[in-house]
């Protein structure tokens, strides 16, 4: 049943072993820099609500503290929707990049089908 096994295993390190390593290397480098870039944005998130509070503590009118409310959560927004569009494309490209050495990995080659397992008898008795 298993009389090939070493050619199965050689086989199967050819086929995906370069590939997977080549997977691994681009996905970490990948989510390396989302991490950096989600890093970044986070401080500089941090850095503009506690300008932004500081600011709100001196203010004198009502009026004054909407407005100032209404300017940072327009910017806060801006950021973010900047911020989720980089981080998009990163994840794009990292998938891509990802599956780059896998589809070019193994061409065209034809399923491998498994023979049809015979079941036992039922109405057999020993």
């Amino acid at each position: 049943m298993f009389s090939n096994f070493p050619a199965t295993k050689a086989f199967g390190a050819a086929s995906f072993g370069a590939p997977f390593a080549t997977v691994v290397t681009s996905s970490t480098k990948g989510l390396e820099a989302i991490a950096a870039e989600t890093t970044d944005y986070a401080k500089a998130s941090f850095e503009k609500s506690q300008a932004f509070f500081e600011k709100l503590i001196g203010v004198k009118k009502i009026d004054e503290a909407i407005q100032l409310q209404s300017d940072f959560t327009k910017s806060a927004y801006d950021d973010l929707l900047a911020y989720a569009t980089k981080i998009g494309e990163t994840y794009s490209s990292l998938a891509k990049e990802a599956f780059k050495p896998i589809n070019g990995a193994s061409p065209a080659q034809p399923p491998v089908v498994a023979p049809p397992s015979k079941a036992p008898d039922a109405t057999k008795q020993n």
